[in-house]
């Protein structure tokens, strides 16, 4: 016996993608159901060698249904959430609404699979910020042979981050460059992403930092460990998928760059490729499409005590957002559910 699952916001880059991942991954679903808004009533989605037809969300009774992956945005999440909560539907939400609330559990499954278990407060259980989820599967294996005590990130974001308003923008302002009489001015993103790199996602706090350096602050403190300081720089690049993360670790310990290498070969959800030689790394571009976090680049920090750098590339439309969802879905039943 399988699960009854429900996609909500199906039409969506990350909808797509989660009902793709749950085909490919062959989830055990009895039925299926793809929700998403009104106006996109009766929209086709492909779920594995099916074509499934869009429900209206606002219609739709969730009662009897075992699990939704919500990817909807936070301002509609607080709205059809909690309902589908009450219904006895456990709830995996992609957006950063419920990220930060003590009583929802927010879960990468190859870091800490026991905090499913956390779900029956709410029944709601939270997917990080993308770029979190890539940097703590790379960090965990680590910390745990070594304890971390401070980690210095920057980030190189792909445009999907930003939805498909920011996939667009890329792609047209590309081709305006080649065709000056075709100005397209930023909309999505505050100046020119074609062409450029752009310090700034999300908004500034008070301290200067963006909320999307605040929230990998916290949600690796949440899910690794309380004690670990990080700072981030989180930057808009001019890539379509794949967000890439060069990360400066500091440990409480020494951990030599080889036995750290022989560790992330050897963690769940990593790829290690990492030859010193002329394109022996990975770009994000090689990333796309793949479900593991690919680390290169492990070399000793030589201008502190007990450093490490990584180069880490993952798809974020997979394991910043989909991927991690369907895993947290398929730990939720191996755990707790326990009907397939």
């Amino acid at each position: 016996m399988g699960y009854k699952v429900v996609v909500v916001g199906a039409t969506g880059n990350v909808g797509r993608e989660m009902l793709n991942i749950l085909a490919e991954r062959a989830f055990p679903v009895d039925e299926i159901a793809a929700l998403a808004s009104r106006r996109s009533l009766g929209t086709e989605v492909s779920f594995g060698d099916r074509t499934l037809k869009t429900q209206d969300l606002d219609a739709f009774d969730f009662t009897g249904w075992d699990m939704a992956l919500f990817a909807i945005g936070s301002d509609a999440t607080k709205t059809y959430a909690p309902k589908a909560a009450a219904a006895g539907c456990v709830v995996i939400d992609n957006s950063s609404l419920y990220r930060y609330d003590p009583d929802v559990p927010l879960v990468v499954p190859e870091v800490n699979p026991d905090a499913v278990e956390g779900y029956a407060k709410k029944n709601i259980i939270a997917n990080p910020n993308c770029s979190t989820a890539q940097m703590v599967v790379a960090l965990k294996p680590l910390h745990d042979r070594a304890k971390i005590k401070r980690v210095v990130v920057s980030t190189y974001q792909a445009t999907s981050g930003a939805g498909k308003e920011g996939v667009d923008e890329l792609w047209d302002q590309t081709k305006s460059i080649y065709n000056p009489t075709d100005e397209v001015k930023p909309s999505k993103f505050q100046k020119q992403i074609a062409f450029n790199v752009i310090p700034h996602i999300d908004v500034f706090m008070e301290d200067g930092s963006t909320k999307e350096e605040w929230k990998m602050v916290v949600e690796t403190k949440k899910i690794v460990d309380p004690s670990i300081k990080v700072t981030a720089t989180c930057v808009r690049v001019p890539v379509f998928v794949g967000h890439s993360e060069s990360i400066n670790i500091e440990f409480e310990e020494f951990l030599d760059e080889d036995e750290a290498r022989d560790i992330l070969r050897e963690a769940p959800g990593i790829m290690v490729i990492d030859k010193r030689e002329d394109g022996g790394y990975v770009t994000p571009i090689e990333c796309v499409g793949d479900f593991a976090t690919f680390i290169s680049r492990i070399r000793q920090d030589s201008t502190i005590e007990n450093g490490l750098n990584i180069w880490c590339v993952s798809d974020n439309l997979r394991k910043g957002a989909a991927l991690n969802a369907v895993q947290i879905a398929e730990t939720l039943g191996n755990r707790v559910l326990k009907k397939a």
